[in-house]
């Protein structure tokens, strides 16, 4: 296990690279016909938010707090292109009963064709009390497009891990339905059930004799506080490119006496893989 410090100044690092990388690509990134400029981004976000605003404040589902934050923005704080990967702008907003409780957001954006579309917003820093005030403390775990800034994403010649995860969070945001959930079917009850997605797992993990990929993840029935289920996603790219293959329901909740708990319906027990950094 990684120390404190240790994960502090790889933090810290991955920050001071988003952040070189985003002045590095703030002329264009050619995407289709079409060549996205910063501004370009930045205008799509400031679209989002009044699109997503409500009485002054933009409402933020927060999934893995279970809650709506009601934010006010503050400003973009940095944009990078990521060819074949889309665009992602780093924002600052503030707690509208709060102006000191400050979040940073993650817009990512997908050109297709002339328009960039919004895949997903996740946080990136959250606040937490600090004396009488307040500070950002990264949230954990990071988001696959902060994994690659110290690599060009055009040079990896083998699979990593961020490839891998981008694969699958691209696969949820394309198949989730209006509501912003993703029908998982349980193999056991033939029932597709929704389900919100909280976050990703690491490490990501690959089966050395049949060369597929798998990663767990953390959704959460919605309306529920403590239905939690653990779903396994399965890729290969014997097309060419990675693509999800399989959902599978790993780990199921089941209540106990009261109290919500994981109950597995398959182990790893006998599978020979290595972990994808």
């Amino acid at each position: 296990m990684k120390s404190p410090i240790r994960v502090v100044v790889s933090l810290i690092v991955v920050a001071l690279l988003f952040a070189a990388c985003s002045r590095a690509s703030a002329v264009t990134l050619k995407v289709g016909s079409k060549d996205f400029t910063e501004e370009d981004v930045k205008k799509r976000v400031d679209e989002v938010i009044a699109e997503r605003s409500k009485d002054g404040a933009f409402v933020y589902r927060d999934a893995k707090l279970d809650t709506d934050l009601n934010l006010v923005f503050e400003q973009v704080k940095g944009t990078r292109g990521m060819e074949g990967y889309g665009w992602f702008a780093n924002t600052i907003f503030h707690d509208q009963s709060e102006p000191k409780k400050q979040y940073a957001l993650d817009f990512w954006f997908k050109p297709e064709g002339d328009k960039l579309t919004l895949m997903d917003i996740r946080v990136q820093k959250g606040p937490k009390k600090d004396g009488e005030g307040w500070i950002m403390v990264s949230r954990l775990p990071v988001a696959w497009w902060w994994l690659p800034v110290s690599e060009h994403p055009g040079d990896a010649e083998v699979v990593r891990g961020w490839h891998v995860m981008s694969a699958i969070h691209n696969y949820i945001a394309t198949h989730k339905d209006a509501s912003g959930n993703l029908g998982v079917k349980d193999d056991k009850t033939g029932e597709t059930v929704p389900l919100e997605f909280i976050e990703m797992h690491q490490p990501i993990r690959h089966l050395k004799k049949e060369g597929q990929y798998f990663a767990c993840t953390d959704f959460r029935k919605p309306g529920s506080k403590d239905e939690y289920y653990d779903i396994d996603f399965w890729l290969d790219d014997k097309s060419g490119k990675l693509e999800v293959t399989n959902v599978k329901m790993h780990k199921v909740p089941v209540q106990e006496d009261g109290i919500w708990t994981q109950v597995p319906r398959y182990t790893f027990e006998g599978m020979d893989f290595d972990v994808t950094n």
